[in-house]
């Protein structure tokens, strides 16, 4: 499969959609007229029967039109619902599998951390980041799960795990859009934040007795008030049998009423919230698996989506409590405090397993995004993992994930304990920042368990350190210097327990050249007795003599313009050796500089 023929794929899917809507439209004109017409009907014959001209039962004749019909227009509007939500959602992957979907998705940006070691540096979130193309989670929840997914290396084995989940999901176009259409509305939200807030509420204990006293009292008033209703029983009576029992209602309303008022607010929020997942959880329990990572997400919410369901009801009869038609009769009845004992009493006893659920739909959400990547980039490859102790990172074809595919140069790219590091020098605008990043998002991608943008890739475990765009900061009092020693400082220290891939770009460029070379050598000598390996890029061709230094097992490459008569033609192509090339001079006369 290609590209083009996930476009074709698409458009034939949004032609189906549009014609169905089309028929749609139909059906709802039609069932609205028929409703129309037989409550006209139903109104004509219960007036004639009022005034005794037909029989009483004659009114009667249209209702099972209007019931049906009714029915009709429901699920006709609910199927249109559906269409015109999966429209936005193919127009969406339309956007994206074209190139044209920069700022128009989340961005990510409130899972920015500025202390992150590549984060900030890749451009994992925000505007035109990874995390953007990426991202058609259905929740916030999902969101967060794909957050993390990019943000740390798991161990090989959890690696290959979420690849073989990916490939799966990667054919099931069917649950890409049932998991698309959760929820009455796109509005519809299920926040990790809400559910949260409610899991960590102060504790509301009763005891049972408490709790079956209070459901036992309300029957009784209950059947009391509906036999004075139906004159079954003499007010006076009633009244008399009541009276104790809506004090000891008014005496546990008012002994318990602080604590449901601080309770309530946050269980509004989470009545909102709790169908989309709930319906998320469905789909993984009802959908048959193959992968092992799909089978024990789903083992761990099996029966999930029954007790959310109960929870859900609960907090609908709460939400009703609160409107005026039911408002005296709930306090009457002290339905508000029992609701909020029972909502209590799941928590106490699902609470634990809750956690487990939202986490792994979270997974199942990133896996799904990750999933419908693979599917809209047929030509990226899945990587190899090697099983050795030593870092590998050997790409053939290496491009930037990000960039469209007619302004994607790739190179090869090849890093092991022959070849530590590569040392790239060149003139501005020439790719080697961009290079550092390829590198460094492919290897993002891979340890996601996603496919990357190369031909082929076989790289170990490794966990990325990139220092490409530090800055100082006035709010820590930290010049951007001092700013990337300490970035500097922090991949040696990771480096000491595991793998690293290390991307500098301008080593140090705060300082004199003289400092600046020995710095260098010894933050590069540093990660290389670890056992790492990466990349790091200059316009200082001091440092280019690093790569040839004693027990420094580097390689000088370079980037630069096409055949050298035009220092602004660039190529892209990584080249063996040390650059001959400036182009300082052109940019600065580019800039309206007269030199």
């Amino acid at each position: 499969m290609t590209v083009q023929d996930v476009v074709i794929q698409y458009e034939s899917r949004l032609r189906d959609l549009q014609t169905g809507l089309a028929q749609a439209r139909y059906l709802d004109t039609a069932a609205a007229l028929i409703l129309a017409g037989a409550v006209s009907v139903f109104m004509m014959l219960s007036v004639y029967a009022v005034r005794q001209q037909v029989a009483f039962w004659w009114p009667s004749v249209p209702i099972p039109v209007v019931a049906a019909s009714a029915r009709r227009y429901a699920r006709s509007r609910q199927s249109r619902t559906r269409m015109t939500r999966l429209r936005r959602f193919y127009n969406r992957a339309l956007d994206r599998v074209r190139g044209s979907w920069v700022g128009i998705g989340v961005s990510g940006e409130q899972f920015t951390d500025s202390e992150h070691v590549y984060s900030g540096d890749l451009h994992i979130f925000g505007e035109g980041s990874l995390f953007e193309l990426l991202c058609t989670t259905r929740t916030v929840i999902g969101q967060r799960g794909l957050a993390d997914y990019l943000l740390a290396a798991p161990s090989v084995e959890e690696t290959l795990l979420r690849q073989n989940a990916v490939r799966e999901l990667q054919r099931r176009t069917d649950v890409r859009e049932q998991l698309a259409v959760l929820g009455a509305f796109d509005f519809s939200e299920s926040k990790p934040e809400t559910f949260e807030t409610w899991l960590n509420l102060p504790r509301f204990r009763s005891s049972w007795i408490l709790r079956l006293t209070a459901l036992i009292t309300s029957a009784v008033v209950a059947i009391l008030l509906l036999a004075g209703i139906s004159a079954a029983l003499p007010w006076s009576r009633i009244t008399t049998w009541i009276a104790p029992l809506v004090l000891f209602h008014t005496a546990v309303g008012l002994i318990y009423r602080q604590r449901v008022n601080r309770i309530i607010e946050p269980l509004r929020s989470l009545s909102f919230e709790a169908p989309v997942l709930r319906q998320g959880l469905q789909l993984m329990e009802m959908t048959e698996w193959k992968s092992g990572k799909l089978k024990d997400l789903a083992s761990r919410v099996q029966s999930a989506s029954r007790s959310v369901r109960k929870l859900e009801r609960l907090l609908n009869a709460l939400n009703e409590r609160n409107k005026e038609w039911f408002y005296f009769p709930s306090l009457l009845l002290l339905l508000g405090t029992q609701l909020c004992m029972a909502v209590e009493q799941w928590r106490i006893e699902n609470g634990v397993a809750f956690r487990t659920w939202v986490a792994a739909w979270a997974e199942f959400e990133a896996l799904n995004a990750l999933a419908g990547y693979a599917h809209e980039n047929p030509e990226n490859t899945f990587p190899e993992f090697s099983a050795g102790g030593h870092a590998q990172f050997e790409a053939q074809a290496l491009g930037h994930p990000l960039l469209p595919e007619e302004a994607c140069v790739t190179n090869d790219v090849t890093l092991n304990p022959l070849r530590c590091f590569y040392l790239v020098s060149g003139s501005n605008m020439s790719g080697k920042s961009t290079l550092l990043r390829a590198i460094g998002l492919n290897a993002v991608l891979a340890s996601a368990g996603a496919p990357v943008r190369a031909r082929s890739l076989r790289l170990s475990r490794l966990s990325v350190c990139a220092s490409l765009s530090v800055v100082d900061s006035l709010l820590h009092g930290k010049s951007k210097f001092l700013a990337e020693v300490g970035r500097l400082r922090r991949t040696i220290a990771t480096a000491e327990g595991v793998r690293v891939l290390f991307l500098v770009d301008e080593i140090l460029s705060g300082t004199n050249s003289r400092d600046r070379r020995v710095a260098a050598e010894a933050v590069v000598r540093a990660l290389v007795k670890t056992g790492a390996i990466g990349a790091l890029s200059t316009h200082d061709l001091a440092l280019t003599e690093i790569a040839g230094s004693e027990g420094l097992p580097g390689v000088n490459v370079h980037m630069g313009s096409r055949d050298g008569s035009d220092p602004m033609d660039f190529d892209y192509r990584l080249k063996p050796g040390v650059t001959t090339e400036s182009n300082a001079l052109a940019i600065a006369r580019m800039a309206g500089v007269a030199i």
